[in-house]
């Protein structure tokens, strides 16, 4: 394919170069039609296309493919005509009209007067991209994004125009309201602009908001008289139900989710006899407890945390049995399991015979905390449905745990790229070469670091410098993606990351160590190790 060129995100997926928007569009219609072997996700960005695939050997054999291809034809297919109503009362609306030298009702009338194409799927859900022809109306992203912009809020971000299809943070300039549901399960298909698809924007002087408050997709309901489940007695800091996550859905704006550290996950489903993409409770720091309706099988993997078992009649603290992690143990009718807060790691995993029996939201059962896909974090009270055993699948043996966590420095092995251009080499060095301490503002979005050991870390410490100013185009991202924003301060993505992003990816942790990622604590202390991404083995000296 003419013009294009091949960036590595980690060693398993590729960032296609394409010039101009019209190429992104075509070679993402060509890749979602006539996919590569492998192929596990494709994601449009403003001058990208992300391909991602489950091993190397498939990823280079990719990268080849692409850059063979046959041009593809850029005529846009005939996708639908949608009318979007707008009240123009955005915040930013007058200092638009300041920029663009238009005032406000000039820039209504470019924003109104001209069709949009939808070009990819955004940060979240129904977040689409639309791109216009008036050049007039590219603005930059706000200096400083909000903390929280309200849902249907109709926003201009460099070319392109968007809504937000809930309350998130956001730095795009505000310039109007809508009620139009931009995404919305009940509908065949959820994303109410899809790529390719020709938007107008209609003004109106009020709206009506005919939204209804269905319950959140992939609640958990609780039945009448259930035959068999758990129920939440303690919810702890947070648990949700996760299972392998929900790949393919990278053009929707929906990531893959999933449980964050997977290896435990499947551990757990493994003792208890479940296949490995049953859905599994994901607790954060313990404190969680489970009342049994019913005889059950439970596993708990993940963290090293202490269980315990009190019967019926106990309160307080458990003071029956003490199973161990890494096994499969029942759990009788009326008995009630414990979690304890976490020796080491962050994260565990209850599995119990049979999996979770609630419905799936496009494919998974997993709750994807960015997007608000899934069922809601669990709530003491709730009672899990627990589904029936398929056959007389064994139960495990004991194992060891899958956590790889040591009480010293974690190193975690790294590829550079994508966009290790966009850095000095003093950046790279020190990127590679400082500890990095586990924020408290970490989440399953993604690890926040901070260099230094709290107060020994000075003002300036650690910030890994840019070699280029301006905006990056919004492109795909990864899991393990180690985004660089304007703090310095490195993002490590995990499993609930957004699919596009707009800041530099300096490096990507490579997939084998991303589930160990997602168990550092706050406070504990990291080194990048640099690899080749075909052994996985160290590429250069560590650096003192």
């Amino acid at each position: 394919m003419s013009g294009i060129a091949v960036r590595w995100a980690g060693p398993r997926a590729i960032l296609a170069e394409v010039p101009t928007l019209a190429g992104v569009l075509a070679l993402h219609r060509r890749l979602m039609a006539e996919p590569l072997p492998g192929q596990l996700d494709v994601v449009a960005g403003a001058a990208t296309v992300l391909v991602r695939f489950p091993d190397h050997t498939l990823a280079v054999s990719g990268a080849a493919a692409l850059l063979h291809l046959d041009p593809p034809t850029s005529d846009q297919p005939d996708g639908r005509k949608v009318t979007i109503e707008v009240v123009y009362d955005g915040a930013d609306l007058d200092e638009v009209g300041r920029l663009t030298g238009l005032g406000r009702d000039g820039v209504i009338a470019a924003h109104t007067g001209q069709p949009w194409i939808g070009a990819f799927g955004g940060f979240a859900p129904g977040f689409t991209y639309s791109a216009g022809q008036d050049r007039r109306l590219h603005v930059p992203r706000r200096t400083s994004p909000r903390t929280a912009v309200p849902a249907g809020s109709v926003a201009l971000g460099g070319e392109f125009s968007a809504v937000y299809p809930r309350r998130s943070p956001g730095g795009w300039q505000l310039i109007g309201t809508t009620t139009a549901r931009m995404w919305d399960l009940e509908r065949e298909q959820p994303a109410l602009v899809r790529p390719g698809d020709t938007v107008h924007y209609r003004a109106v002087r009020e709206l009506v908001d005919v939204r209804d408050t269905a319950v959140p997709s992939g609640s958990v309901e609780e039945p009448d008289a259930p035959a068999a489940g758990l129920e939440v007695a303690s919810t702890g800091l947070l648990s949700l139900l996760q299972d392998l996550g929900r790949p393919g859905n990278g053009d929707l704006g929906v990531s893959p989710s999933g449980a964050a550290d997977q290896p435990s996950a499947r551990q757990a489903n493994r003792l208890v006899g479940n296949q490995p993409g049953a859905a599994v409770v994901e607790n954060l720091l313990g404190g969680l407890s489970l009342r049994a309706h019913g005889d059950q099988v439970i596993a708990v993997a993940g963290a090293t945390v202490p269980l315990g078992i009190s019967g019926p009649e106990t309160s307080g603290p458990a003071t029956g049995q003490s199973p161990a992690t890494g096994r499969p143990f029942a759990l009788l009718d009326g008995e009630l399991l414990t979690l304890g807060a976490p020796a080491a790691g962050l994260r565990s995993y209850v599995a119990v015979r049979g999996g979770f029996d609630v419905g799936p939201v496009l494919g998974s059962r997993s709750t994807d905390t960015l997007s608000g896909l899934g069922p809601a974090p669990l709530a003491q009270g709730a009672l899990l449905p627990v589904g029936a055993v398929q056959g007389l699948p064994p139960v495990g043996s004991p194992e060891e745990t899958m956590l790889r966590l040591g009480a010293g420095t974690t190193k975690l092995r790294i590829t550079l790229g994508p966009r290790d251009d966009w850095f000095t080499e003093g950046a790279i060095n020190a990127l590679l070469s400082l500890e990095w301490r586990v924020t408290n503002q970490s989440n399953r979005v993604g690890v926040r670091l901070a260099s230094g050991t709290g107060s020994t870390r000075t003002e300036n410490a650690g910030v890994v410098e840019r070699s280029r100013s301006g905006e990056l185009p919004s492109e795909g991202t990864v899991a393990g993606a180690l985004q660089i924003p304007p703090s310095g301060q490195p993002v490590l993505f995990l499993a609930d990351h957004p699919v596009t992003g707009g800041y530099p990816v300096i490096a990507v942790v490579v997939a084998e160590d991303v589930p160990l990622a997602a168990q550092l604590p706050p406070g504990h202390l990291i080194r990048f190790l640099l690899v080749d991404p075909s052994t996985l083995a160290p590429s250069a000296p560590m650096p003192e």
